[in-house]
């Protein structure tokens, strides 16, 4: 029982020393993963599309 106490406290002390981050810093990132996201399946999607041109030519 002392060790679940122990590791219940240990993780207390860990949760107080977490920095979260503000509002703005998460809508920031947030925005960043939106546009890379978007981005690469376009990438991809024309990749996708010039492999399917180039296989219809060959076949």
């Amino acid at each position: 029982m002392k060790k679940i106490i122990q590791f219940i406290e240990d993780s207390v002390a860990e949760m107080k020393k977490v920095v979260w981050p503000t509002k703005d810093e998460v809508i920031a990132s947030t925005k960043v993963v939106l546009v890379s996201t978007l981005i690469f399946a376009i990438i991809l999607g024309l990749v996708d599309f010039l492999f399917l041109l180039g296989l219809d030519w060959i076949f």
